[in-house]
């Protein structure tokens, strides 16, 4: 089943890697990046009034093109699992019911930044794969792997098995995330924007770990606190060597 996307960033990313079925640009549209990735793809390019652009995405900011494109790919654990498997101290980042598709975009350019190994979901309770996930992540959706399970508890399970350890991001953690030890495969869990991570996912947890907040506000939102831990990690892995 095809999917729409939309904003220039996105329909560039998703033309170099082959997911684009079709254009639709308004009759203004001049960016010569997607008009000669179009021709040399034989993608056909569809010309339409901006009120049509704008009707096929429900108004959203599209920047005069949208693309129509092949269904969004989920990968098994086991993806994950293997690809850890061909790197030093894999990092896989698990959502537990991130509800945002703001927050989940940002979280996929995160992940694709620090090269974390995928990102682990659940099938329920959680903002799926969409188009304005793809448009945050400016191109990060078709890079980053996305596993999709049933339970949280039991990918845990599963991963520990396979010698991975597992850090909880909480606000009410005991461990400070700049204290704690990350040379070894981990599993980071990134909780809810409202409710955090829920209490059995904290209970398997190895470690919970918490940012320091100093200010006014007495939190971060997901991807906030997942970029400054990864870089945390990212960067005390490399001193150490």
């Amino acid at each position: 089943m095809a999917k729409l996307i939309y904003g220039r960033n996105s329909v560039i990313t998703a033309l170099s890697v082959s997911r684009v079925k079709k254009i639709y640009i308004n009759s203004s549209f001049k960016d010569e990046r997607i008009l000669s990735l179009a021709k040399r793809n034989n993608i056909k390019l569809l010309r339409v009034d901006v009120n049509e652009l704008n009707k096929l995405v429900n108004n959203q900011n599209n920047q005069g093109v949208v693309a129509e494109v092949d269904d969004y790919k989920y990968n098994e654990l086991n993806d994950l699992i293997n690809d850890g498997k061909k790197v030093t101290n894999p990092i896989i980042i698990m959502l537990d019911e991130i509800e945002d598709p703001h927050n989940l975009g940002a979280i996929l350019r995160i992940a694709d930044a620090f090269n974390a190994v995928g990102v682990i979901i659940k099938k329920d309770s959680q903002v799926p794969l969409n188009a304005t996930v793809d448009k945050v992540s400016t191109g990060a959706i078709n890079y980053v792997k996305v596993a999709q399970v049933s339970n949280l508890n039991n990918a845990i399970k599963k991963l520990k098995d396979e010698g991975y350890w597992i850090y909880a991001s909480d606000g009410e953690g005991n461990i400070n995330y700049s204290k704690a030890d990350y040379n070894s495969p981990i599993v980071l869990i990134i909780g809810s924007e409202g409710r955090g991570i829920s209490r059995l996912v904290k209970e398997n947890s190895d470690y919970i770990i918490k940012i320091p907040m100093y200010g006014h506000v007495n939190s971060l939102n997901a991807s906030n606190a997942l970029s400054v831990i990864l870089s945390h990690i990212i960067n005390s892995r490399n001193s150490s060597r």
